[in-house]
């Protein structure tokens, strides 16, 4: 039997794809910027010559070809035979009530909005059969295939004719029932993966290398190496021991800080200088087929509380295979019946009951968030059989979302019964009074670009009310978002903001709006915008839902008032900072180049031209300004704009002279500045060793291309950015994505010239542009993961759930790994035996209008019994006795001494206090 397709303009006809030449491909970075620091452009370009197959428009499905469409394919067959029912809405984000109500095919139904997601992908459909006596050719066309929504003897045989096809084409198997969720891979026996890890390469300076079997390598500065035994290691610019150089060694790691490297007894002694690079080893995967791993399966463990937990669900979902063959159904939804028939059939594996008959009562419904982040992983291990990038899953990945449905299973069938509205299948899940309290649910999303549409379309499923402002890039702000949320569930009601949520913007963000909200969710990305909205957060006593992403890594933090810590009770490392000194003299690697260029830029075509125009809108007229400089008058700024002015072009061949001086002022005439090479430091060490690099003057030369460009780009210079008025400047913002201003070129060839000058090697233009832009690398897969794995834990926040059901989560599906933990405890402090506090309690002092600092005092003692001996409010101090003067403050009244706005209702003040002694039971002294 053969499979017809519809093509993009619904005709049928035998399926024949677009030709493409990916290799002469063009990316485009509009759509991709992001993911091509993920993947690189190797691998775009292999995805962009690949065709695949996905059977099953379900939630599951649909959220898998929103991902690789986004990622960019070549070709995506939606094949389905089922009519779209009002009981998918809940799931599919792309059904909509006309579909219903017409009865049209899902996967002809989903075809327009998928295919719109992206132009360079040509997607298309299927509604023939597919079953046991299907003729499977027609999959030769494909390099990968995905079923979703299939029974297991569909996905053996398959898999099989996949796994013995010459070169094997790429197989996915994908199922969800209710609380349960399972991926399998089969990339055929010789699976050959180009880079395992995706990590970038990063130079590590040497600060010693032992003579010995086995030499010993050290890091300098103590800089942790971050390798594994068995990796190995490219050498360079190392003196002394110079044979090493150019040659990759395998490691084995001894510390953080160092290694062992094989035998270096035999070489010259080391002298000093030189780095290491992480050489990427090609590997290959060997995988079996779906029959083969049944009984002894290969199963990746993403909570290590739970190690038994994949097998157990592993089995159970065996047993449901078992049943739907037996019955051919599901198990009815809350029949305890079919149940105990499930249990059954279990019983040879050592299974968890709870598990099994949990998995029985919700096998018909659906939890879109649990579709969503198996979605993501699911495709990711699509875009790894495509391109061979990262190391794939070996084989089977099962989670659950038990902690969900336990605490229901003590309510009623009728709870969880069908309505006939598109909730049916999450209602399946978690009843009726829950779907209830969603539905009321007010939220406060706070989203960046990249992050706002999974967050949005993840929620539909609940119905909340829901504010979703757009924070930290308002000029990117697209309300299309809000628009396509609303299309997805009419029902939801969604307040779309502008503003940024800071500080600056409490008059609109303020305590009575927070007042009205159930929690919060936060998708950002930097850390201090996660501090400021936590620390609101914690202040109006309101869940944080956190979650973010860079790359292929996630992360999800569950805050609950009075359970857990908030995000600022730990504190991430800070980032590193590149010191001036090194930025100015002394560049080493070419992220120190591309800074220097960054700061350039900066410095020339926006601080100075900002100080510039600063200067007359302070000073009337030049000639007001001359008078005054006559008068031998001290002006701030003066010089700098005498300085520009006398520089300012009167034609473009002055332009070109500009630029050819500063040409030689960067490249030619600072670089005599620093000692000569072989000058002696005063501990007698050389004064250009590692990673100190001696620079050499760039002589210019208009044959050399690179001096040509740097010199054009030198051009745009702040004498070239005069406005028509006579005493203004128009400073220029540095905008890394227009590709016409020019901004990008100046820095990459500045960037380049300088790292030619200190023999460093030169980035392209895709390296500097992610480094000088600071773009975080994102893809979809990741994301909808993320964002799946957090909303799953907002059913637990609203159902009020205990301690132990919240889940943290990291992963990194490059390599891959998921890593399930708990929530991290509130911590108490004790004052005394009877009094303590946590970061949640506060501790309310209501005053009046002529309330004193005395009273306020008085009133913590009177009703804590403790005496405050420091009143802080922000970075102001309120009152600390051993300041001159502070005691004459405690008459002062509190509106006086803090000055809070009209509107606020409450301030947040910190009190301290003198330590104390108890004795406690056991008869220990203990200090408060």
């Amino acid at each position: 039997m053969n499979l017809s397709y519809t093509d993009s303009a619904s005709r049928t006809s035998e399926f024949s794809p677009p030709e493409m030449s990916a290799d002469s491909m063009e990316i485009d970075d509009s759509l991709y910027s992001r993911q091509r620091y993920v993947l690189g452009d190797s691998a775009m370009q292999q995805m962009a010559q690949s065709s695949v197959f996905l059977s099953g428009m379900g939630g599951l499905g649909v959220e898998i070809a929103k991902n690789i469409v986004l990622a960019g394919v070549k070709v995506l067959t939606l094949h389905d035979t089922k009519l779209c029912e009002t009981w998918d809405l809940g799931s599919n984000f792309f059904l909509r009530q006309d579909d219903v109500l017409t009865q049209r095919n899902r996967a002809l139904a989903v075809h327009p909005r998928v295919a719109e997601l992206n132009p360079y992908v040509h997607v298309d459909t299927s509604s023939s059969s597919l079953d046991l006596s299907t003729d499977l050719c027609f999959l030769k066309r494909y390099q990968c295939v995905i079923l979703t929504e299939a029974r297991l003897s569909l996905q053996k045989k398959i898999n099989d004719f996949c796994h013995f096809h010459q070169p094997p084409i790429r197989f996915i198997g994908c199922d969800a029932y209710g609380i349960c969720v399972r991926v399998f891979c089969d990339f055929g026996d010789q699976f050959e993966v180009s880079d395992p890890t995706g990590e970038e390469a990063k130079e590590m300076f040497i600060q010693n290398i032992t003579q010995g079997n086995p030499g010993v390598v050290t890091c300098m500065d103590s800089r942790t190496h971050g390798l594994q035994t068995g990796q190995s290691v490219l050498f360079r610019e190392v003196n002394g021991m110079v044979t090493l150089n150019g040659t990759a060694r395998q490691v084995t790691v001894l510390s953080p800080y160092s290694f062992a490297v094989g035998d270096t007894s035999c070489l010259q002694p080391y002298a000093h200088g030189g780095y290491f690079l992480l050489v990427k080893t090609p590997r290959t995967y060997s995988f079996e087929t779906m029959e083969q791993q049944l009984s002894e399966p290969q199963v990746l463990t993403p909570d290590f509380s739970k190690p038994e937990a994949p097998l157990q669900i592993h089995a159970a979902m065996l047993a449901l295979d078992a049943f739907q063959e037996q019955h051919n159904r599901l198990p009815n939804i809350g029949c305890c019946q079919d149940a105990e028939v499930l249990v059954k059939l279990t019983e040879e594996a050592p299974v968890n009951s709870e598990l099994v008959r949990c998995l029985s009562r919700t096998a018909q419904g659906s939890l879109p968030p649990l579709a969503a982040a198996v979605g993501g992983i699911a495709s990711q291990e699509v875009l790894k059989a495509l391109t061979g990038k990262f190391a794939p899953l070996q084989q089977w990945f099962y989670l659950d979302a038990i902690e969900v449905v336990k605490p229901l299973l003590s309510l009623s069938a009728e709870e969880f019964s069908p309505r006939g509205d598109r909730y049916d299948g999450l209602r399946a899940c978690i009843g009726e009074t829950m779907c209830l309290e969603l539905h009321k649910l007010r939220v406060f999303m706070v989203t960046t670009p990249h992050y706002n549409n999974p967050c949005c379309h993840n929620p539909h499923c609940y119905n909340p009310h829901c504010y979703n402002p757009h924070c930290y890039n308002p000029h990117c702000y697209n309300p299309r978002s809000a628009v396509a949320t609303l299309e997805i569930n009419p029902e939801m009601q969604v307040d779309a903001h502008l503003n940024k949520v800071c500080p600056a913007t409490e008059g609109v963000y303020n305590d009575l709006f927070y007042s009205r909200l159930h929690l919060v969710v936060t998708a950002l990305d930097n850390v201090e915008a996660r501090r400021y909205v936590d620390s609101r957060s914690v202040s109006n006593q309101k869940a944080l839902l956190d979650s973010g992403t860079m790359g292929t890594k996630g992360h999800t933090e569950i805050i609950v008032p009075n359970l857990t810590e908030s995000y600022n009770s730990h504190r991430d490392p800070p980032e590193e900072e590149i010191p001036f000194c090194t930025l100015k003299s002394f560049p080493a690697v070419i992220e120190h180049t591309i800074q220097w260029a960054r700061d350039k830029f900066e410095s020339a075509f926006a601080h100075k031209p900002t100080i510039y125009n600063m200067f007359w809108q302070t000073h009337s007229s030049a000639e007001a300004v001359l008078q005054r400089m006559q008068q031998r008058e001290t002006l701030e700024g003066a010089f700098q704009v005498v300085k520009l002015l006398s520089r300012r072009p009167s034609q473009w061949e002055h332009c070109i002279i500009l630029a050819r001086l500063k040409f030689d002022k960067y490249f030619k005439r600072k670089v005599t500045l620093p000692p000569p090479p072989h000058t002696h430091t005063h501990t007698d060490s050389l004064f250009w060793q590692s990673p100190k690099r001696p620079p050499s003057p760039i002589e210019f030369d208009l044959k050399d291309s690179l001096q040509l460009e740097g010199t054009i780009d030198t051009l745009l210079t702040p004498d070239c950015v005069w406005t028509t008025e006579r005493l203004r400047m128009s400073p220029r913002m540095f905008e890394k994505d227009d590709d016409l201003n020019g901004h990008m070129d100046f820095v990459a060839s500045a960037s380049s010239l300088r790292a030619r000058m200190y023999s460093i090697e030169v980035a392209d233009r895709l390296k500097t542009k992610r480094i000088a832009g600071k773009i975080i690398p994102a893809i979809a897969t990741a994301t909808a993961a993320v964002a799946g794995l957090v909303s799953l834990e907002l059913v637990k926040v609203v159902g009020g759930y205990g301690f132990e059901s919240f889940n943290n989560c990291f992963f990194n599906l490059a390599i891959p790994v998921m890593v399930l933990t708990e929530a991290a405890p509130v911590k108490r402090t004790q004052i005394r035996e009877d009094i303590s506090f946590s970061i949640w309690d506060r501790w309310t002092v209501w005053g009046h209008q002529h309330f004193s600092l005395s009273d306020f005092i008085n009133a913590v003692l009177v009703n804590y019994g403790i005496e405050p001996t420091m009143v802080v409010h922000g970075v102001k101090m309120l009152y600390v006795p051993v300041m001159p003067g502070h005691n004459k403050r405690l008459k002062l009244t509190m509106q006086k001494l803090i000055k809070p706005s009209v509107d606020r209702r409450y301030v947040d003040l910190t009190v301290s206090f003198a330590p104390e002694y108890y004795f406690s039971p056991d008869g220990d002294a203990h200090t408060a």
